[in-house]
């Protein structure tokens, strides 16, 4: 074999190397990529009730951080899919709270204290519109196959969505009980991203579409 022919060959098997190492990690990273249907598989296949307190709060703990590695419409449709519902009502108020806590939002307290200076009727009309565009989001994951017909959306009773408005969903959200927060936090969450997108002005309201 020629030194000329010699150096192709080894060319074309390191290329070929590099790209068979290069697709077994890809495999590798989409294998452990998180997914609400793998959320889900975790849900049920753990029954917080027959753990111990140690174990339990390593499962929560792992929960909370799949839910974390979602992106914004996945961890929507997670939440709206009430994919850990059974989980909650098992946990102690201890460890909803701890649960909460772990999946709060990067930058959720900023964009809530800017939600507490908007005026009163912008606040309302903020509310209004996080829960419209999470119930057209959940028609939307109904129709395609992601979330069961039968799934219910949150649902604010008129007189929590006034509560929110008069006095601040910071005031509101820590006197709350910890299921609340629980129903709460994708109407927050939501919120949060009309915020980040524009769709809400700090202090001057919702932007016209």
């Amino acid at each position: 074999m020629s030194p000329r022919y010699k150096i192709l060959v080894y060319g074309i098997v390191s290329f070929l190397a590099v790209w068979v190492i290069a697709f077994g990690a890809y495999h590798i990273a989409a294998g452990r990529k998180v997914t609400v249907e793998k959320i889900r598989n975790y849900a049920k296949s753990i029954d917080l009730s027959k753990m111990s307190a140690a174990d339990r709060a390593k499962a929560i703990a792992k929960l909370a951080a799949m839910l974390n590695a979602l992106s914004y419409e996945e961890r929507r449709e997670a939440r709206l899919g009430q994919t850990w519902e059974s989980w909650f009502a098992q946990m102690t108020d201890a460890e909803k709270a701890q649960f909460i806590e772990l999946t709060m939002p990067t930058g959720f307290k900023q964009s809530i204290a800017a939600f507490e200076k908007m005026p009163e009727e912008k606040r309302q009309r903020a509310v209004e519109d996080a829960l419209r565009n999470l119930k057209e989001a959940q028609t939307q994951m109904k129709k395609s196959g992601a979330m069961p017909a039968s799934t219910n959306g949150p649902a604010l009773s008129e007189d929590m969505r006034k509560q929110i408005a008069t006095i601040g969903f910071k005031t509101f959200y820590s006197d709350s009980s910890a299921q609340t927060k629980a129903e709460l936090a994708p109407v927050m969450e939501e919120m949060q991203r009309m915020m980040e997108n524009g769709q809400l002005i700090f202090g001057g309201g919702r932007r016209d579409r």
